[in-house]
């Protein structure tokens, strides 16, 4: 997994809308956070709780993007469930959680099997890692993040 004062890996991902969506175009610190998949009980605690707090992401001046390995069809249909007003990405192909590492090998029932370690990356205007929360917690997750955008 990447540590503080790493460069974040770039990637162009489709989001929602099929649209690409390159990390390194936005200029503003990043809360790149990963979950492991779309309408699933955590995640979407998780992705409501950006959405409701949305004004508080805004003055703090990040943009959020979560990453799945979900497919843009899957993402539209979850944002449109939720009323999400942020930018989701898939990457099916699982390349940029491996760059993060955040594919892993995850334990459930005794099946031993790869997913998404849900973690969150805050990365800086330079596109370095500035803040990481390597075991995110869908309730408690916006308090951490906003909390380490204002230091």
């Amino acid at each position: 997994m990447l540590a503080v004062g790493d460069p974040a890996p770039d990637f162009t991902l489709p989001d929602q809308d099929g649209e690409p969506v390159t990390l390194s175009e936005v200029s503003e610190p990043v809360v790149l956070y990963f979950y492991p998949k779309a309408d699933t009980p955590g995640c979407t605690t998780q992705a409501c709780g950006i959405r409701d707090r949305s004004n508080e992401y805004e003055a703090a001046g990040a943009t959020v993007i979560g990453v799945s390995a979900d497919e843009p069809k899957k993402l539209r249909k979850f944002a449109d469930k939720y009323d999400l007003d942020f930018t989701l990405v898939g990457d099916p192909g699982h390349d940029v959680l491996e760059a993060y590492g955040v594919w892993t090998e995850k334990k459930n029932y005794g099946k031993t099997y790869m997913g998404i370690q849900r973690a969150t990356f805050i990365i800086d205007g330079d596109g370095k890692v500035a803040h990481v929360i390597p075991k995110a917690s869908p309730k408690t997750h916006d308090d951490v993040v906003l909390a380490a955008l204002g230091s």
